[in-house]
């Protein structure tokens, strides 16, 4: 037997059985299966039961299929069992009867291919021979198996990259299961096989070698998955026999057979017999593979044992839907991987989804339910998505198991920014809210106020207004739409409850749930006509990647043409009944912009078509809401539309509009400009109004031809010169007056004249918005701003861009004069407190979401000035104002100033890093303008500095070689800055900027090593001798940059290059050489790349001296070195060669001094590298001896690996420790329903009294490739 011996299996009958006998054999005849049944007891590995040679023999003549374990054609030896499945050409059914045919001729040579097979799919190129099949024990084996595991890469086959590979893994488990199936009737129970296979790959899985681990796990859960189903076929056989033997004893005597009897009395008694084979064999997999495979350190092994074992409790249920197993996928939903965590919510999705197997689920589910429910919110959307699936099940199975808390936290889902997350969530809350449907409502119409349609539609509403989230409407929509789709498109039930009064004794709808209903069909008309219309970015990206099919094309269409039909009739009623209320009417002027316009004239709808441009005139003359008169633009823009035949209706119904409009302006503009007194309120109300909506259609719409641009030229003008204009007035004429130009600009290809007239009123304009730069109001200051940015933008070299090269004489550069303005007011209303900002809305300071809109408002200006320094509209260098603000500011515009510094440096890295330098350097000006020359380096202000050039450090990345120039010419500025103006207190003090070296330190770990060398001979040039011999505190910034500059000079691990591995070039040795090695030549690349021609001043020969000052002598650094390498006179050479008491007595050299100075910190710096090298060599041989002393990968304990993977840090997980059971249970298949129930009740496994001592250790996971 596999499995222990005292274990005692009594015969049992199956209660339910739900799969087919399989009708595969294994090619033996009758007679030698019977003789297998009634078992000689073959004996074990390596020996041969009693006439089995003889058997062979008979059989010679099938195994010429296979020669010493290999695969024939044509009569030749090809390929290994493990070729001929990689290549997959061949029907796993033929391979596994050759393989049977082997077996019978000749079962040890058959099994070693079998062992040969598993060791070649693990990547191991060795093979074991039949010497050692027959004289050396598992262990043995898989130990020399795995000393000659040739591991080049890490990849083994069930990881290896191709289709090739892919197809592998398929045909590897097919095989498995296919073998199993093939020798359920006999092989398996002649306990030779299926012992040696089971004990090889239970001996391989418990292996360090992450190869074999992995490729014996798949193999012996496939194994196991193979197994219960013959488990289920025996179950199932038993059952048959059982009906037939009680029928037939049933008979009366005289009819009775007792011969039929007798053999339905022994077929039973062998039934019995294999299932008691099949239950050890089993417990051999699951105690020896599963119950320690489940907790492996590599995730893909955990996957895989939790997804059989979903197969296992899926296939049969009698025997392993139970506690005893289930808790293993309870516990490992907390695994800290979540492909593992996904596999355990596919395998319950299989159970929930039978509804006959709920019962049984009952307690796993109340233990397990808040998991569950949290995994919903899971950092892996993956997983999320499945949690929400899963719970979905669950309601369709029970709608009691879930509470109003558990469904709410599923219901804010729907507004998810993944769609997946959305659409599962819609599917949850359309199966609650939306499934249930009673008697009464089965007589209800379909369609209208009174159907079911109807109040499902007002139960979305409700749902939508109750979830306070009126702005993603959108997601809403799209989350139900492919499970309530027919519901949400049931537009003539929407538009009765718009427009059709209520029956008696039914509640309205309020005014607050009607602009609810129409957000929500217009969100589901741009749903049905176009999916990518309306979702935002987050989820258009996944609808823009989706090709419609011809049959969505279909739909498509087929919507718009209905929607067409219908709403073309109910729109002017509709507008008609909310002319007055502008979110309404908003919403509905979009629906035009979705028909099918043909249709107007094919569906004789043109009077419908002229009730619907009256509302639209109406609407315009009402409203001066800008969002409304927008919304009107759009629509005669979308109707006038040249290829149907309804645009000269529509063009002559704009034109008349447009003509009244711009008349009345001139008019009141005339009349307004002329008055010699202060402007009266209903004359500027007039004309704002008016402006107002002359400007939404010149969005839109062409209006060069009424000369736009003079009168609002005037107006901006007069404004100017009196300062008593409303500020509303300006903004929408500077508005207005931009659009002008842009519409000038479009056309301007038609001739030269048009494109100087364009010029000038284009700088004309500029002037002006220049001048409104300075006003008073920060309303229209904001407003001139903008629109400088935008046409700055326009009219940039950019604009001779993709063959434009005729527009090159609009190109417009900005004068120092405006560039300086642009850059005053962001430093004046951008980077300010928000409690400075005077702006906000109806003087609410304090209202959170006032705050949130000039937070976004002030952001969209910072963002606009950062695009000119992208595009190179301004300096680069007067990105230094912005740099220097990055982390005062870094809430609110860290992400748009790091952007902006990445851009920069892509367009210019030696630029860029000027600017960076530049902007320390303006930083710290003004901390000496405010705490003078004698400031504390301690202080708050130094420090912010020095960690902002931290933080401008990190930016440069780790490739040195691709920012060498920029690095080296930053530490170039640097220096002559620091040395740039002399000390106030006279010659023999630090200069005035000497501490700014200390904040050059930080750029110092960029630079490469020979670079080091050159920057620190550049710095020599501006040090004098004595500068060198001072070591007070004032001082220290020249010492430590100097020793920063000095750290690395003469070893190579403190030159992380990425360019060089990919050269080819050889790895650097790491142990640094003394001084009197001479210096070590550099490799091809760095020479060649030692010189650059933007910094010339960095090609002056490595070795040269500077006469001022003496050369540091070199020390020989024992960081990296080997202690046992050393020489003892070396070991302590300069580190303890003097004592205090006699550095006293011996005053050393002023420049001795120095270099004794240095000397000390560079061999503390080595003491304690020195330490930290014993201590992790220490640490690293106490694990080695542990991992030798442990018998496999992981030990006995069986605590799951767990991590907290929720997305919000509140949602802590409990014990976990709570109701497991750490007992491995036997298998044990239930009895037949046929026979009486056992009275015993199954022990609760999540019972917290059932836990095992907590004395046993979590074990040492580890990953031996």
């Amino acid at each position: 037997m596999i499995a222990a011996q005292e274990l005692h299996t009594e015969f049992q009958f199956p209660q339910e059985a739900d799969t087919q006998l399989s009708s595969d054999t294994d090619l033996e005849d009758p007679d030698v299966k019977n003789a297998k049944l009634a078992k000689g007891k073959a004996g074990k590995k390596g020996k041969k039961a009693p006439g089995e040679k003889g058997k062979g023999g008979a059989a010679k003549g099938a195994g010429l299929g296979r020669v010493n374990g290999h695969h024939q054609e044509n009569g030749r030896e090809n390929m290994t069992l493990f070729e001929v499945v990689k290549m997959g050409k061949s029907a796993t059914q033929s391979v596994v009867d050759d393989w049977i045919e082997s077996y019978k001729n000749d079962r040890d040579i058959a099994l070693l291919d079998l062992i040969n097979f598993f060791i070649q799919c693990s990547g191991c190129k060795g093979a074991v021979s039949a010497e050692m099949f027959r004289h050396m024990q598992n262990s043995e084996i898989i130990r020399k198996m795995t000393e000659e595991f040739d591991e080049d890469s890490g990849d083994y086959p069930l990881t290896m990259a191709g289709p090739l590979w892919k197809k592998f893994k398929s045909s590897f488990c097919e095989f498995i299961g296919v073998l199993v199936r093939q020798c359920q009737y006999s092989i398996i129970y002649d306990e030779y096989m299926m012992d040696t296979v089971i004990s090889l790959l239970t001996g391989l899985s418990d292996s360090q070698v992450r190869a074999f681990r992995h490729t014996s796990t798949l193999a012996a859960m496939k194994l196991m998955t193979a197994l219960v189903n013959v488990a289920l076929n025996l179950s199932i056989n038993m059952d048959n026999t059982q009906r037939q033997y009680e029928a037939e004893r049933n008979k009366v005597m005289a009819k009775r057979a007792n011969d039929r009897l007798e053999l339905l009395l022994q077929k039973r008694k062998e039934l019995q017999e294999n299932q008691d084979e099949i239950e050890n064999m089993m417990n051999a997999i699951f105690k020896g593979v599963f119950v320690h495979r489940y907790r492996d350190a590599i995730a893909e092994i955990r996957a895989i044992c939790i997804e059989e074992i979903g197969v296992w409790m899926k296939m049969y249920s009698d025997a392993f839907l139970n506690d005893s197993y289930l808790k293993y996928v309870g516990w490992t939903m907390h695994d800290k991987q979540g492909e593992v965590r996904l596999k355990c919510l596919t395998a319950l999705q299989g159970l929930y989804y039978n509804r006959e197997l709920n019962t049984r689920l009952e307690l796993f589910t109340s233990r397990f339910k808040d998991r569950i429910v949290s995994m919903t919110l899971d950092k892996e959307y993956d997983v999320a998505v499945q949690a929400i699936k899963l719970l979905t099940l669950v309601l369709h199975s029970s709608d009691e198991v879930l509470t109003a808390e558990d469904c709410e936290s599923v219901y804010h889902l729907v507004y998810s920014a993944h769609r997946p997350v959305a659409v599962a969530a819609g599917e949850f809350l359309y199966k609650k809210l939306f499934s249930h449907r009673g008697p009464e409502e089965e007589e209800m119409p379909r369609r209208g106020r009174q159907s079911v349609n109807g109040n499902l539609i007002k139960t979305t509403v409700f749902f939508f207004l109750e979830s306070e989230l009126h702005e993603h409407g959108a997601y809403l929509v799209d989350s139900l739409w492919e499970c309530a789709g027919e519901l949400l498109k049931d537009w003539e039930s929407i538009i009765s409850l718009l427009l059709d009064e209520p029956m008696p004794g039914e509640e309205a709808l309020t005014d607050h749930q009607e602009t609810a209903l129409i957000e929500i069909m217009l969100c589901a008309i741009r749903q049905a006509c176009d999916a990518a219309w309306h979702i935002p970015i987050s989820q258009g990206s996944i609808l823009r990647s989706h090709v419609l099919t011809a049959k969505e094309k279909k739909t498509q269409l087929d919507d718009r043409t209905r929607i067409t039909e219908i709403f073309a009739v109910a729109l002017p009623l509709l507008l008609a009944k909310y002319c007055v209320d502008a979110e309404k009417v908003t919403n509905l002027l979009q629906l035009p912009q979705f028909f099918d316009l043909e249709i107007y004239t094919t569906g004789r709808l043109e009077k419908h078509l002229e009730s619907l441009l009256r509302q639209i005139r109406e609407v315009v003359e009402k409203h001066t809401e800008t969002d409304v008169l927008e919304a009107c633009s759009m629509t005669y823009h979308a109707l006038c539309n040249e290829e149907f035949t309804i645009f000269n209706r529509v063009d002559i119904a704009r034109s008349q509009l447009l003509d009244e409009l711009v008349d009345k302006f001139n008019r009141l503009l005339e009349d307004f400009l002329q008055e010699g007194e202060e402007p009266d309120e209903d004359d500027a109300y007039q004309v704002l109004s008016t402006l107002k909506r002359i400007t939404a259609f010149h969005n839109a719409h062409d209006l060069s031809k009424w000369d736009l641009f003079t009168s609002n030229y005037k107006l901006l003008n007069t404004g100017l010169q009196n300062g008593d204009m409303p500020e509303q007035i300006v903004i929408h004429a500077m508005q207005c007056t931009h659009y002008v130009i842009l519409w000038h600009l479009s056309k301007v290809s038609e001739g030269s004249s048009t494109k100087v007239n364009t010029l000038k009123q284009m700088r004309a304009f500029c002037l002006m918005c220049q001048s409104y730069l300075t006003s008073v109001n920060t309303t229209v200051k904001e407003q001139a701003f903008t629109i400088l940015c935008d046409a700055l933008m326009i009219f940039s070299h950019q604009i001779v861009s993709l063959g434009r090269e005729q527009l090159e004489a609009l190109i417009y550069t900005p004068d120092s004069s405006l560039q300086a303005e642009l850059l005053n007011f962001i430093l004046d209303h951008v980077f300010i407190d928000q409690d400075d900002d005077n702006n906000s809305t109806d003087g609410q300071h304090d209202d959170e979401a006032s705050k949130i809109e000039a937070l976004h408002k002030r952001r969209n200006l910072l963002a606009a000035y950062c695009k000119l320094i992208i595009y190179n509209v301004v300096e680069m260098n007067t990105g230094a104002d912005i740099f220097k603000q990055y982390m005062r500011y870094y809430n609110d515009y860290g992400d748009i100033i790091k952007e902006t510094m990445s851009k920069t440096r892509q367009i210019d890295k030696i630029q860029c890093a000027k600017t960076l330098i530049l902007s320390l350097q303006q930083l710290f000006n003004e901390m000496l303008s405010d705490l003078g020359c004698n400031f504390d380096r301690s202080s708050s202000s130094f420090c912010g500095i020095k960690e902002l050039a931290r933080r401008f450090s990190l930016t440069f990345g780790l490739d040195q070689l691709k920012t060498r120039e920029a690095i080296a010419m930053l530490h170039k500025d640097g220096i002559e800055f620091a040395f740039k103006e002399p000390s106030p207190q006279g010659e023999g003090n630090p200069p005035l900027n000497l501490a700014f070296l200390d904040i050059l330190s930080e750029f110092s770990s960029k630079l490469l090593r020979q670079d080091k060398k050159t920057v620190h001979l550049y710095l020599e040039r501006f040090m004098t001798f004595q500068m060198a011999l001072q070591r007070e505190d004032c001082w220290l910034p020249l010492i430590s940059y100097r020793n920063s500059l000095q750290a690395g000079g003469d070893d190579d691990t403190m030159s992380v290059i990425s360019g060089y591995s990919s050269r080819g070039s050889s790895i650097r040795s790491k142990k640094a050489k003394p001084a009197s090695t001479g210096k070590r030549k550099l490799p091809e690349a760095e020479e060649s790349s030692s010189c650059s021609t933007d910094a010339v001043w960095m090609n002056r020969e490595q070795n040269v001296q500077t006469p001022v000052m003496m050369p540091s002598p070199h020390l020989s650094s024992t960081v990296l070195r080997d202690p046992k390498k050393m020489r003892p006179e070396e070991s302590y050479m300069g580190v303890y060669a003097m004592t205090s008491e006699q550095q006293q007595q011996q005053p050393l050299p002023p420049h001795t001094q120095v270099t004794w100075m240095l000397a000390q910190r560079q061999q503390a710096e080595a003491r304690q590298q020195e330490r930290a090298s014993m201590q992790y060599a220490k640490m690293r041989s106490h694990m080695q001896h542990a991992i030798r002393r442990s018998s496999g990968l992981m030990e006995d304990d069986e605590e799951p690996i767990v991590e907290d993977v929720m997305m919000s840090s509140e949602d802590r997980l409990e014990d976990l420790n709570e109701g497991m059971d750490f007992d491995t249970m036997d298998i044990d298949l239930p009895p037949s329903k046929n026979r009486r129930e056992r009275s015993e009740l199954k022990p609760d496994y999540f019972d917290p009294s059932s836990i095992m001592d907590d004395s046993v250790g979590i074990g040492l996971l580890l990953r031996v490739k």
